[in-house]
């Protein structure tokens, strides 16, 4: 794994352990949105809901939830569809790792 890639993995990691509780939040000063359009992040990528679902681990039924606003979504999913928006190959790196 490259060095950028590295520092964006552990970024991302940092994210969901502060959005989950599990870090200590002196250290921290992150934005997690209030809204993310997955439709938008799904349709800029150029993948069907299903498509989308199967590359990033979500199920197609909470896609379909999310894009018709049936579902309220949690903070770390906001968090993960901000950096599949801003960093789609870092996170396929890191899931195809897994």
């Amino acid at each position: 794994m490259t060095r950028a890639g590295s520092r964006i993995l552990q970024g991302a990691r940092e994210a969901l352990a502060f959005a989950s509780g599990e870090a200590d939040v002196e250290g921290y000063n992150v934005h997690i949105p209030a809204e993310v359009d997955v439709k938008a992040i799904r349709r800029k990528l150029g993948l069907s809901q299903q498509a989308f679902a199967a590359r990033f681990g979500f199920s197609v039924g909470r896609i379909r939830d999310w894009e018709q606003n049936r579902s309220n979504m949690d903070a770390p999913s906001r968090i993960l569809l901000t950096i599949i928006d801003k960093e789609p190959e870092a996170v396929e790196r890191a899931l195809s790792a897994a």
